[in-house]
């Protein structure tokens, strides 16, 4: 029945695809024609258009399908079904414009370019289109699959919940194959504990069931072997979830060295193209800035000079990325003697601030020599706010994953800093914030930090 399902989907597929390069195909034409762009060699005649849309039709759903396009994935993001869509979408196209050339077919690079836009984005519309349809009939309990779920601990209580919480996906938990006997007939996640596991096969007989995820924890990772050698004498799919969530920390997840699969416990966050980008990015920004900010900044160093005594600039060891240390620049906001008995972490109400000093603080005027700070490369525009050396190590021992928010640099602003998380507020939860922006971290997401802190970010009431 799924497999007929499937090939009627398939198919849909395909036929659509190949509606949307025929249409796309169309409209490049007449919008390369029409007038809007000069046409210098004359308007190829229909036989030769033709010919080209018939390559067209030939190349790019092979290319697709090689891309694995039209197999099933049923867990496939949107976003990793679009950049799929755009890898095999620039493939069919070099591999179009290599064919037409050892052929000597004549075509216009401008409706090529053209038809790769209207391409692209129209397969993408229709892909989504129906992806949301399907999504809608499995919501409402059509084509669905059924799994078997082998763990009633923790790690087979996240998955069920995992699979309950994405139900557009089309999965059903049937039951749970317990490890305990005394936990048959008890419910876990709200599905019922149906029989211990050595009864997997008995149940599989019993029972239409499309996958089985083997969810164990990792002290009972024996007796998987002999689990796995009952499921292979069957053609039900089988897909094990490993039980190293605790240890996978930041950017974790399966790799592949020379063929072997590893499973990586904790990565770097940004690959060598998304470095260069910020990198660029904090440069360009940070000159702007610093050209809009230049009127403020020697209004504030008078001010700091003329209300008090000591140095315009204040100078921090604080620790950034692979815990280097550097010297932030602040505009001086207190006495000159302030730590002469030990560093202190800085509080609401603080009598070694001047008067200037507390208003600077309270709108992070301080923080504006910074900017001299990312040029030089010790920081970057958004990340995890830098703290002191004195008091990392203390943070360390009481705080798991603290070090990991020294795997990127350290930011002028960043994403706790603009929810509120300043000052003396939980380190606890600024790390859960820090984490998150290295875990999720894009160029938009840097400019909404920006954007969200410069229309008052910075504003809070934990700044001080």
């Amino acid at each position: 029945m799924f497999g007929r399902l499937q090939r009627f989907y398939t198919s849909i597929k395909v036929a659509a695809d190949a509606g949307m390069l025929a249409v796309a195909f169309v409209l490049a034409y007449f919008t390369r024609f029409s007038g809007v762009f000069p046409i210098t060699e004359g308007i190829p005649p229909p036989a030769e258009t033709f010919v080209s849309l018939v390559m067209v039709l030939v190349i790019f759903p092979v290319t697709f399908q090689r891309a694995r396009l039209y197999a099933t994935n049923r867990a496939r993001s949107h976003m990793g079904e679009l950049f799929e869509l755009f890898k095999a979408t620039i493939t069919a196209t070099l591999v179009l414009v290599a064919v037409t050339y050892f052929i000597r077919e004549r075509y216009s690079r401008l409706t090529l370019a053209i038809f790769v836009v209207y391409a692209f984005t129209l397969i993408a519309f229709s892909r989504m289109f129906m992806r949301h349809l399907l999504s809608e009939v499995r919501r409402r309990g059509y084509n669905l699959k059924s799994i078997l779920v082998i763990g009633e601990a923790e790690l087979g209580l996240r998955t069920i919940e995992t699979v309950e919480s994405h139900r557009e996906l089309g999965f059903r938990v049937m039951g749970v194959l317990s490890l305990k006997e005394e936990k048959v007939g008890q419910w876990v996640g709200g599905v019922r504990v149906v029989g211990h596991v050595g009864e997997v096969e008995s149940y599989l007989d019993a029972h239409p069931v499309d996958q089985v995820i083997i969810a164990v924890p990792l002290e009972d990772q024996a007796r998987v072997k002999p689990l796995m050698e009952q499921l292979a004498l069957r053609t039900v799919d089988v897909k094990v979830v490993p039980d190293l969530y605790q240890y996978i920390t930041l950017y974790g997840g399966l790799e592949e060295f020379g063929g072997l699969p590893i499973i990586s416990l904790q990565g770097d966050p940004m690959d060598g193209w998304s470095r260069v980008a910020k990198r660029v990015f904090d440069v360009l920004f940070s000159l702007v800035a610093i050209a809009v900010s230049a009127p403020m900044m020697v209004f504030t160093a008078l001010l700091v000079r003329l209300t008090s005594k000591g140095p315009i600039l204040y100078r921090q060891e604080r620790m950034g990325m692979d815990g280097r240390t550097f010297a932030i620049l602040k505009f001086r906001t207190m006495r000159v003697d302030a730590e002469v008995q030990g560093a202190t972490m800085a509080s609401a109400v603080d009598a070694r601030r001047t008067p200037v000093g507390t208003f600077l603080r309270k709108y992070s005027l301080d923080e504006l020599p910074q900017f001299f700070n990312v040029l030089r490369g010790d920081m970057s525009l958004v990340g995890p706010r830098p703290e002191r050396p004195v008091f990392i190590e203390e943070f360390k021992r009481q705080i798991p994953r603290y070090h990991l928010r020294h795997k990127v640099k350290a930011g002028i602003t960043g994403w706790a800093q603009i929810n509120g998380l300043r000052g003396q507020t939980s380190i606890q939860k600024r790390i859960e914030y820090d984490l998150y922006y290295i875990e999720n971290w894009s160029l938009l997401m840097d400019l909404k930090i920006l954007l969200r802190t410069a229309l008052g970010g910075f504003l809070s009431k934990n700044a001080y």
